[in-house]
């Protein structure tokens, strides 16, 4: 019933000059009663998807594999792409002349203190400079800088920095006596890897230096499985992907989740067709928030406010 709401909201984040991605598993649809693999539950992935507006679409595919970004971005997405250090995103968008990949900068950091207990010195100086970034864009959210302003701020104040810490990177390794195998040759190695990814954010100033934002919408799924556990079919999933597309949607946009569902569920039948985007939380809440239909439990309900007269009964 949600769906046509969902894709909707989709194509929305698909318009999005900056998109952020990411994947986190999901245990969903059972192996069988037969078989070396009965009883158990097949292994899937949310790939969530965090647009402009502020809109959050769970897709879900039962593979980790850069098909399942092809299919979702297509030739529909034409932007700059903000993922984590997975290989498929770099893959995917090296082969797309439209896309611009850039990598999160959290997902650096935390290599470094992996490394942390083996060399605290070294890695203390690399988080110092890694946060020199971060109070930099405090300052630009504080002063409230955008476009151009925000843009000229990055590049006088974090580009030398963050050209400081690739080259210190790279002193780093010079000096010798580190062997592959160690947690810092391995931190050392990924930002270096992905330097042109990691500074995307300094020229363009609607990208963000890391994928938190997303992070943060996507926290459910981890945090409703300590519960529910797992999808007991696949089918299942992707109506958890569309229900909880929707809730973290409405968070983002301060409405309450039941205040919406009560609402869309009752208007979406007569609602027409050509315009069901306006039933996306974005759209939402401009036209419909101000009024909502309640539910007729609600002694909000204009039925429980106005209650019709008990028809009289006349004994004969």
């Amino acid at each position: 019933l949600l769906r046509p709401v969902v894709d909707a909201q989709t194509d929305n984040v698909l318009r999005s000059r900056v998109l952020a991605m990411d994947e986190t598993p999901i245990k969903a649809g059972h192996q069988g009663r037969a078989g070396p693999q009965k009883g158990k539950m097949k292994s899937g992935w949310f790939w969530p998807l965090y647009g402009d507006a502020d809109e959050v679409v769970f897709t879900y595919s039962n593979s980790r594999g850069r098909a399942h970004i092809e299919e979702v971005l297509s030739e529909s997405f034409s932007g700059t792409l903000i993922s984590d250090g997975y290989a498929a995103y770099a893959r995917y968008a090296a082969a797309q002349e439209s896309v611009t990949h850039a990598q999160c900068w959290v997902h650096g950091r935390r290599y470094f203190i992996e490394a942390q207990k083996d060399h605290p010195e070294t890695v203390t100086d690399a988080l110092q400079q890694i946060a020199k970034v971060y109070r930099n864009e405090e300052i630009i959210k504080t002063q409230g800088l955008t476009g151009e302003k925000k843009r000229q701020y990055r590049l006088d104040h974090s580009k030398p920095v963050v050209s400081d810490f690739f080259q210190w990177c790279r002193d780093q390794l010079a000096q010798g006596g580190l062997v592959p195998s160690d947690p810092l040759t391995k931190a050392l190695n990924y930002v270096l890897s992905r330097e042109a990814s990691l500074t995307v954010f300094l020229e363009n100033p609607d990208v963000q230096p890391d994928t938190n934002h997303l992070e943060r919408a996507l926290r459910p799924i981890p945090m409703g499985k300590k519960n529910w556990m797992f999808c007991w079919t696949e089918l299942g999933a992707e109506h958890l992907g569309i229900i909880q597309s929707l809730i973290s949607t409405c968070k983002l946009h301060g409405i309450t989740p039941y205040t919406y569902l009560v609402d869309v569920l009752q208007r979406i039948s007569q609602h027409p067709a050509l315009e069901v985007s306006d039933l996306t939380p974005r759209l939402w809440k401009t036209r419909f928030a101000e009024n909502p239909l309640r539910a007729l439990i609600d002694p909000r309900h204009p039925d429980r406010q106005n209650p019709q007269p008990e028809a009289t009964v006349h004994a004969h």
